[in-house]
């Protein structure tokens, strides 16, 4: 069976799979940034807080994603509860280094600006510093988001949601007839799904940054 006729006969799980792996990989994403976002703000102002919240994010990549979740799976269960933790946990890193960055690379000037007309602690955050910083954490962003598409495979150890079931299945039948078929549409459509969210990013840029920001 060639590929094309494997994809036909199988089309109705693989978009069952991708639609599962797109949401897992968005869903975590949303938990990262939130996560990441509060983490850098509570820790730019200090350099060795920030450095510290940059080392431990950092330290999470260092473990093996299916080391990471291997160890979730006596903890939390099989199937989704260590595949969030697992994905958010990894995505981390990127969202609070480049959050810490964009916070600590506001104009000094225009922050005293905001301290002048009076404006509170929180209203400078979200109105002045956040908005100023929001292209470094969107890169970020996007950096994090193309790290878990192809990790969020390896949740198919746990019997995770996604396209690693495909992948999985494939490499578990290898010299079978469809195993290469099936090893390839799951990487197709990871590769494809990268594209896809980094092209809603690229949009959802030019729709966030005022075009003085990105000159």
């Amino acid at each position: 069976m060639s590929f094309w006729e494997y994809v036909g006969t199988r089309h109705a799980q693989l978009l069952t799979d991708t639609y599962q792996h797109a949401s897992a990989v968005f869903q975590c994403m949303v938990l990262a940034t939130l996560l990441g976002v509060l983490i850098a703000v509570a820790t730019y102002r200090s350099e060795w807080a920030g450095n510290l919240a940059t080392t431990s994010t950092a330290t999470i990549l260092t473990i093996p994603s299916l080391a990471l979740i291997g160890l979730l799976i006596p903890i939390v269960g099989l199937g989704v509860p260590p595949t969030v933790i697992a994905l958010t946990l990894y995505g981390l890193l990127p969202v609070v280094r480049n959050a810490i960055v964009g916070l600590r690379g506001v104009d000094p000037d225009l922050v005293d600006a905001a301290n002048g007309i009076g404006m509170s602690r929180a209203a400078r955050l979200f109105r002045v510093e956040l908005p100023l910083a929001w292209p470094p954490i969107l890169t970020g962003i996007r950096v994090a988001t193309q790290m878990l598409m192809g990790i969020a495979a390896i949740a198919a150890f746990a019997s995770g949601p996604g396209l690693g079931n495909e992948i999985f299945r494939g490499i578990a039948s290898l010299g079978s007839a469809n195993s290469l078929n099936q090893v390839l549409s799951g990487t197709l459509g990871i590769a494809i799904l990268a594209l896809l969210f980094d092209a809603a990013y690229v949009l959802i840029g030019r729709l966030t940054i005022s075009r003085g920001i990105r000159a």
